[in-house]
């Protein structure tokens, strides 16, 4: 499997920052293959013109802006964290729902 790039986006890039620098922990332990990195909900769209980006995960808190985020972004598939891996930070848990929608996003292509 070719690398995959993750974004993850809430308001400030903040709080998923954390998220992410534990995924990147997982990740190297478990030689995965994936970038990831967080960026605040304002600078999606420039990120998307810049990277080749394969999915995108959006913190819970701003689960309201699934939809405009989806209409920015094209065929990228946009999805939120689930509340309780986020407040958990569970990184391991987060990377296996990844890995679920890739799998499931790549057969339906």
């Amino acid at each position: 499997m070719p690398v995959k790039t993750i974004m993850l986006v809430c308001n400030a890039g903040m709080s998923t920052s954390m998220l992410v620098n534990k995924m990147n922990q997982v990740v190297e332990k478990e030689n995965k293959e994936y970038t990831i990195f967080a960026v605040s909900s304002s600078r999606v769209q420039e990120e998307i013109a810049s990277k080749n980006i394969d999915l995108i995960l959006l913190g819970p808190q701003i689960r309201y802006m699934e939809d405009s985020i989806k209409s920015q972004v094209g065929d990228v598939p946009v999805h939120v964290i689930d509340m309780l891996d986020y407040g958990t930070m569970n990184a391991a848990h987060v990377l296996q729902t990844v890995e679920d929608y890739i799998m499931k996003d790549d057969t339906n292509e």
